[in-house]
């Protein structure tokens, strides 16, 4: 097993290489962070889209069809109950509207959805939450080397823990 950088794991390393593996995990997190940010974008933007186009299919259904399904719903309504043809126009003009109104209110929810997400400003609060840890992190103290062996071997070891 090894440390990010290679080195064994419980081998003493560097005060560069400390550094060095601090920057490497802190620019992954900030990649992570930011490919969350726009994942959550993405999906707003998904959520959005379907709010348009539900109030985009709410508008044709009610311009479009409406000259079509009055004129045979209003004389399908005379046919079958013999009624005064302006009410039967009426009440063909209403079933437009309340099918109108049902796509609308799908609207209103997938709108009310979009803009209830706090995607962004989660990210954004986790960000800003991690910078502050970094900014209050103390580097864990070491015990002084002891100078009393100053054997060549004692010197050469703590020449190469300290490069």
């Amino acid at each position: 097993m090894s440390a990010p950088d290679g080195s064994p794991v419980g081998a003493e390393r560097s005060i560069g290489q400390l550094f060095a593996s601090a920057t490497t995990e802190m620019s992954a997190l900030v990649h992570d962070e930011i490919a969350l940010a726009k994942a959550q974008l993405k999906q707003d933007v998904k959520r959005g889209a379907t709010s348009g186009g539900a109030f985009m299919v709410a508008g044709g259904v009610l311009v479009f069809s409406l000259p079509m399904l009055n004129f045979a719903l209003a004389y399908g309504i005379r046919t079958w109950s013999d009624w005064n043809l302006a009410i039967c126009f009426l009440l063909s003009f209403a079933a437009n509207v309340l099918i109108a109104v049902v796509l609308a209110l799908i609207g209103v929810y997938f709108a009310k959805k979009a803009k209830k997400s706090k995607g962004p400003q989660k990210v954004a609060a986790s960000m800003k939450e991690t910078a502050g840890v970094l900014q209050k992190a103390k580097p864990h103290p070491r015990p002084a080397p002891e100078l009393e062996d100053r054997s060549p071997a004692a010197i050469e070891a703590v020449a190469r823990s300290s490069s």
